[in-house]
């Protein structure tokens, strides 16, 4: 025989539900604040320049034309410019990857004099300003002939304090039972790291890796010190002659930023599920 629920019995899932209506409203409400710079470069990039001008704060188009995304290829050297990119900070990001996974196995798993001296080094560059070294840096890059090539691009961005500190609290958070047993099979350490360890550490690279591709595809300063002809230069330097001291185009200017950010949105898309699981797998330890 079944007894009846007292009056004053609810199910628990009622008291909740304003509690989640409001949480919903707050996320979408945060989540259109975020976007809304978005929106309004997508949409400024599909209105003619005069449209723009006159009702600035639209953010949905009463005129549409794709005029800007036809002149943007011809205004500057678009192609020239993204493929400048593309090996740039693809370059940046495949030696970064390589030399800072190096780094953080030795100050995770090897025991040398002065490791922790090190990585407390390590630490020490992470809190100075990159634009205090962009002079010595210049100077060196220019004493060995590197101006206006893609090696003296890439080889003073080839490691990084943040991508070592990084993988390192990851590689400590590793199980090192595979490892001792690889040691006592006769591994060597170029072994263990190369075939235990990085395999194990996917989604930590991944990680690292959209954020060094990120940072180096919308870097602005150092590709436009280091190069000087305008068939080196990458589209933030490109796109910044489209805003100029007294007039802006904005038409290009958003129609160049929209077609530069989708191959980081594909990024993103693509190790979306990777990128989450490092950042929650990766502790301060």
């Amino acid at each position: 025989m079944t007894r009846a629920l007292p009056s004053t019995a609810r199910p628990s899932g009622l008291g909740r539900a304003p509690g989640r209506v409001l949480l919903y409203l707050s996320l979408v409400l945060a989540a259109f604040m975020t976007l809304l710079p978005v929106l309004w470069m997508l949409g400024a990039s599909v209105r003619p320049e005069g449209n723009i001008l006159s009702h600035p704060s639209d953010l949905i188009p009463t005129h549409w034309t794709l005029v800007n995304y036809r002149q943007i290829w011809s205004a500057i050297p678009f192609a020239n410019e993204l493929r400048s990119t593309v090996v740039f900070a693809g370059g940046v990001t495949i030696f970064s990857l390589l030399f800072d996974s190096m780094t953080a196995y030795a100050l995770a798993r090897l025991e040398f004099p002065g490791r922790r001296l090190f990585f407390v080094l390590i630490l020490l560059f992470l809190m100075v300003p990159p634009q205090i070294t962009l002079i010595p840096v210049y100077q060196m890059v220019a004493h060995l002939g590197l101006i206006n090539t893609y090696p003296g691009m890439i080889i003073p961005r080839a490691t990084n304090a943040f991508g070592i500190f990084f993988l390192r609290q990851f590689f400590v958070g590793l199980p090192s039972d595979l490892s001792q047993a690889a040691r006592i099979d006769g591994a060597s350490e170029l072994r263990i790291y190369w075939s235990i360890v990085m395999p194990l550490a996917r989604p930590a690279l991944l990680t690292l890796g959209l954020f060094h591709f990120m940072y180096n595809w919308n870097d602005l300063l150092w590709p436009l010190i280091i190069t000087t002809d305008n068939n080196m230069a990458t589209l933030p330097a490109g796109l910044a002659q489209f805003a100029g001291t007294h007039v802006v185009e904005y038409g290009l200017l958003m129609a160049g930023a929209t077609m530069a950010m989708l191959p980081m949105l594909l990024a993103f898309v693509a190790v979306q599920r990777k990128f989450i699981q490092g950042i929650a797998t990766t502790g301060l330890k």
